[in-house]
């Protein structure tokens, strides 16, 4: 009997799982056919939602109620930190006096899946009262928002994963699909580059990620230059003082010409009792690895990887060294 009772739990445990499973993939299915569905309906009006998005001379405002308005801060957040200066008004707040927060200069995003929402109406009167352009994310053309917006996005209409049809699934998923689609257009019109990103991110690892060599490598008399006709015992002292492993050679116009690693010296001591009589220019490898300023840090690092080389210098436009960076800094700023 015992073993009975254990094989129905089983059995039951089983069954719930499956169950699980089952309604779990059935709600991502549906909303994966969503985005696709959205994907095939964009045309003339998403372009001219990020061309009037693109011409917004102050920021753009993006509101909404309920779940709509927590994808709006997310879109808002998403845009700021791509570089559309952007912010989330709350509609409800909106009428208690935030629309102050919103200029002529401004442009509205304003979500709503049935866009008939009460709370937006005062938002919608005041931007067209001040002629502020509206673009809509709704599934109702025919809605107040819908009718009272410059542009409307709209969406499919696909039923909500909820089983009851009522709570916001679908839909929102589809509205933070389809903000992400605006930012990622607004963006690369505006040629927003990873540098650019790594000014709107520079705390965590993300910020050390996007962090350049420019921004750690070591410069003036930290580094370890010297000239091809450099007796090798001197090119050793300098390269024990700085501390770095290596030395960058010189040709007479300043430019990098080679380079002399601690590797070199070993390498190099298998063939020679000693370095006496030896000079830079005899040991030093010529056209050495070089990265300039704006290269990020884990571009740097996977070159340093790629090359099995620990040291980097930092060229300008001439080729001239202007900074170094080490594999140590780049555990020093959590790259690594």
């Amino acid at each position: 009997m015992a073993s009975l009772a254990m094989l129905r739990t089983v059995n039951s445990s089983d069954s719930i799982l499956k169950q699980t499973l089952d309604d779990a993939r059935s709600v991502l299915t549906l909303e994966a056919k969503a985005i696709e569905a959205l994907a095939e309906s964009l045309g003339e009006d998403f372009q001219k939602a990020a061309d009037q998005l693109s011409a917004v001379k102050g920021r753009v405002i993006i509101s909404g109620i309920g779940k709509s308005g927590h994808i709006a801060r997310k879109i808002a957040a998403t845009l700021a930190s791509t570089g559309q200066p952007a912010f989330f008004v709350h509609a409800a707040e909106a009428s208690h006096g935030d629309l102050g927060m919103i200029t002529k200069e401004d442009g509205l995003l304003v979500l709503s899946s049935s866009g008939e929402t009460e709370e937006l109406k005062p938002l919608l009167a005041y931007a067209r009262r001040f002629a502020i352009p509206i673009i809509a994310i709704t599934k109702n053309r025919e809605s107040a928002l819908g009718m009272c917006s410059d542009i409307p996005l709209i969406l499919p209409d696909i039923v909500e994963a909820c089983p009851m049809g009522l709570a916001p699934t679908t839909s929102t998923t589809m509205m933070l699909a389809l903000g992400d689609a605006l930012a990622v257009c607004l963006l690369k019109r505006r040629g927003f580059s990873a540098r650019d990103y790594g000014l709107f991110h520079p705390g965590g690892n993300l910020g050390q990620q996007l962090t350049t060599v420019g921004d750690k490598m070591h410069v003036g008399r930290d580094l370890p230059l010297t000239t091809p006709d450099v007796p090798m015992a001197d090119v050793i002292t300098l390269m024990s003082d700085k501390g770095f492993g290596c030395v960058g050679i010189l040709d007479d116009k300043g430019k990098l010409l080679g380079i002399i690693t601690d590797g070199d010296l070993r390498r190099f001591s298998g063939k020679f009792d000693t370095f006496k009589g030896k000079y830079a220019r005899d040991v030093m490898k010529e056209n050495p690895y070089t990265v300039t300023t704006s290269v990020l840090m884990a571009e740097a690092l996977r070159i340093l990887q790629e090359k099995m080389i620990t040291t980097l210098f930092i060229t300008d436009p001439d080729k001239k060294p202007i900074g170094l960076i080490h594999i140590h800094d780049f555990l020093k700023s959590g790259v690594l």
